[in-house]
């Protein structure tokens, strides 16, 4: 008999774990473990190939729309696969949290205000742990919002990575399994943050770690979206590439000669903002992580 979680951890991409909670909302009964189960697995066993549990062979009713349905799977899985397929788009654009926290966030459990309106999904695993997709871009509202209503009585740990897709090796499930893993690393006396850009990094976060990039307070990641939303109002996308390529030249008088060029191209208060930011000494891993959080915020195209 599986558990909700067990059938999150069952979710192979970003696209599964959108459809199973979104199922666990609208159709709540198609997980009470009233599905048949298989018979003890063997060879020629009937046993569904996507949860391993009960039994293969569910077919849409004859009224049902739902004709693309296959028969190796139970219901369950038969109905995430058939809605999985149209999330591939909202998954790709989404981002995970997983929360290790003293409170559950106000609104949360019961789905309103801030979730209803942006959040793509939705779980509380106990009093203690909840897990969350949203879109991206939406997460400097979110994280504002939990000031608003919490301030510093909210503490633990938030880790954020993006879904996956599939053929990349690893599962969703089993990088939820990796944050869980190290969820605890921190005394929950403060609230922290564990931002990673891509999915595999959640299998060797050390690397990240190393380089200062992946732990932070929740004040300061905060201001780093916000200095991220700055800096792609006041520079274009051709200038951002520009000034990236630009840091990157290892030779001081060419680099010397390209930045006084640059600055005289950009606008004055783009030139203020660089060099108030001091970016040019700014270190790789920091302005590779800075870069990063563009995805992750909106911009004002008419400030």
């Amino acid at each position: 008999m599986l558990s909700s979680f067990d059938w999150i951890r069952r979710c192979a991409t970003g696209a599964e774990l959108l459809a199973t909670l979104e199922y666990f909302t609208i159709l709540p009964d198609l997980f009470d473990n009233q599905l048949d189960l298989a018979a003890p697995f063997a060879a020629d066993a009937d046993v569904c190939q996507r949860c391993w549990t009960y039994s293969m062979g569910w077919q849409a009713p004859e009224s049902s729309s739902k004709k693309r349905l296959s028969p190796q799977y139970c219901q369950a899985c038969a109905l995430v696969m058939e809605k999985a397929a149209e999330l591939g788009r909202t998954s790709r654009h989404s981002s995970v949290i997983w929360g290790f926290v003293n409170q559950i966030p106000r609104h949360l459990e019961a789905g309103e205000g801030f979730y209803r309106k942006h959040a793509h999904g939705w779980y509380v695993q106990d009093a203690h742990h909840f897990l969350l997709l949203l879109d991206r871009r939406n997460l400097q509202d979110w994280l504002q919002e939990l000031a608003l209503y919490h301030g510093s009585d909210l503490k633990g740990l938030l880790q954020i990575f993006p879904t996956t897709g599939s053929g990349r090796g690893f599962s969703m499930g089993e990088l939820l399994c990796r944050a869980i893993l190290h969820e605890a690393r921190f005394a929950m006396n403060a609230l922290r943050i564990r931002f990673f850009s891509a999915p595999h990094q959640l299998l060797r976060p050390h690397v990240r770690d190393q380089k200062g990039v992946l732990t932070f307070d929740v004040s300061d990641f905060v201001g780093l979206l916000e200095m991220a939303s700055i800096f792609r109002t006041l520079i274009r996308p051709n200038e951002q590439q520009m000034l990236y390529e630009l840091l990157h030249i290892t030779k001081p008088a060419e680099k010397q000669f390209y930045w006084g060029r640059f600055l005289g191209f950009v606008s004055q208060e783009a030139r203020d903002m660089i060099t108030a930011w001091n970016i040019r000494q700014w270190p790789e891993p920091r302005l590779q992580f800075f870069y990063e959080l563009f995805e992750y915020v909106e911009f004002d195209q008419h400030p």
